[in-house]
């Protein structure tokens, strides 16, 4: 069976039926013929969007010419009022001084370091997950969330002020669409942009709730008491060029992105991972024997290197369901693309959705086959053509990050449980803040 896709729209549709699909979910907003594209242009009346799909232009603006594609505004134009002037939506000079602060905190080193809480959080995800039919999307939300409580501020999901901004955040996902209508049309910065009521207070909600978590750390650093976790590392790191550190104010802003991208985006991966594995029970079995010999010896950062079957799966779920399904840039100066004028102000939209199932550059491209990556075309792949975390300058930070949580936290549930499909539930991708299943994603769970 093949894992679910969306179906595609028409070829043609008016200016604003295609607005109203896209609001409802854009990827089946989408044309099928994107699948082949190399390159593909749409017009509206405000501006010009030019999607690319060639690896080699991707490259091009993400890896050799970053600072001529500054990231988009009209994206940041929805997510504004959660995540405020973080790195997510910053450019320029701004963008390189939170970078210089925030990266280190994500080194190599830090990985090992932040693995004792990534494992407490997985024992904790196998035990309070149930038997029977489960919705396992907000399950590894859960999950997901408690990695990031655990690594940032030192404290389990549990803990009440954890409990309330994962409870507030939820409600933010659900008033909150990717794109609002300022993505289409250029406002003035004075003008409202229509955020619901609901949208604005769940957000001021949380960020409430994360200035209250940063105000106490900060406290507790200036007092020579704080655990020596990520939140300290970001908030004791002086930028290299100027040596001034966040304030808190900056430092909610952050938060509020490693909240979003760091729980969101993963808990995505894995609910797509788990019911892939439920599709496929012949790779499930095989990832739960090398699940049973690698954990078997209890915690210790070497069992990374042999859970390669689960990197593997969870490879493979970013690919097929990238969490992040488009990412917008913008032309600063006049460009030429496939003998194509871009003009100074067009939007340069990366769609790795498109790229990760393009019938011109994978084999099966809409099959889950987790062994692709040991043949060619999978190692050009994924040199060329996989980039759920996107690629170049602007590369997640918690890239690293997520490829030990991901396999670490299928590894262990994997040990523990089978996962089936319920049938007639079959999940429907949609694309909200990320890619998620229109009602959830149901299997029935039982030990093993």
């Amino acid at each position: 069976m093949m894992p679910p896709k969306p179906e595609a729209r028409p070829d043609r549709v008016s200016l604003w039926r295609y607005m109203k699909l896209f609001r409802q979910d854009i990827l089946s907003a989408q044309p099928a013929r994107l699948y082949r594209a190399w390159m593909a242009e749409f017009r509206t009346p405000f501006f010009r969007s030019f999607m690319v799909n060639q690896p080699s232009l991707v490259d091009e603006v993400l890896r050799a010419r970053p600072l001529d594609f500054p990231k988009s505004d009209r994206v940041g134009e929805g997510l504004r009022p959660l995540l405020g002037n973080s790195v997510f939506l910053t450019n320029g000079e701004t963008w390189l001084r939170q970078r210089r602060i925030i990266d280190p905190a994500f080194e190599g080193g830090r990985l090992r370091d932040t693995f004792p809480a990534m494992w407490a959080a997985g024992e904790a995800a196998v035990a309070r997950m149930e038997t029977g039919e489960v919705e396992v999307e907000a399950e590894m939300s859960h999950a997901a969330a408690d990695v990031i409580f655990r690594t940032l501020f030192s404290i389990p999901i549990e803990n009440e002020v954890a409990a309330e901004t994962f409870h507030q955040f939820r409600a933010y996902q659900r008033t909150q669409p990717i794109l609002n209508a300022a993505a289409f049309v250029p406002l003035p910065r004075w003008m409202p942009r229509g955020f619901s009521a609901e949208t604005k207070r769940t957000a001021r909600a949380i960020r409430g709730l994360i200035a209250q978590l940063t105000a106490e750390r900060m406290a507790l650093i200036e007092a020579g008491d704080a655990p020596d976790d990520l939140a300290t590392k970001i908030m004791t790191t002086t930028d290299p060029e100027t040596g001034a550190r966040f304030s808190t104010e900056e430092m909610v802003d952050q938060v509020a992105i490693f909240f979003l991208a760091g729980h969101e985006t993963s808990a995505s991966a894995l609910g797509w991972a788990l019911y892939l594995l439920a599709l496929h029970p012949d790779w499930q079995d095989k990832l739960a024997t090398e699940a049973e010999a690698a954990l078997a010896g209890g915690m210790e950062f070497g069992v990374m290197s042999k859970l390669k079957l689960a990197r593997d799966v969870f490879r493979e779920a970013l690919r097929l369901y990238p969490p992040v399904p488009m990412m917008v840039r913008e032309t600063v100066k006049p460009e030429r693309f496939r003998d194509r004028d871009l003009p100074v102000g067009s939007q340069v939209v990366l769609s790795p959705w498109h790229l990760h199932r393009h019938e011109r550059v994978w084999e099966n491209p809409d099959g889950f086959d987790p062994g692709r990556w040991a043949t060619e075309n999978g190692k050009q792949c994924l040199r060329e053509a996989w980039i759920p975390f996107s690629v170049g300058a602007r590369v997640c930070t918690g890239a690293g990050f997520a490829m030990v949580e991901g396999p670490l936290l299928l590894a262990m549930l994997l040990r523990a449980f089978r996962f089936e499909r319920v049938e007639g539930r079959d999940p429907v991708p949609v694309a909200y803040l990320t890619v998620r299943a229109k009602d959830g994603i149901w299997l029935k769970l039982t030990r093993r």
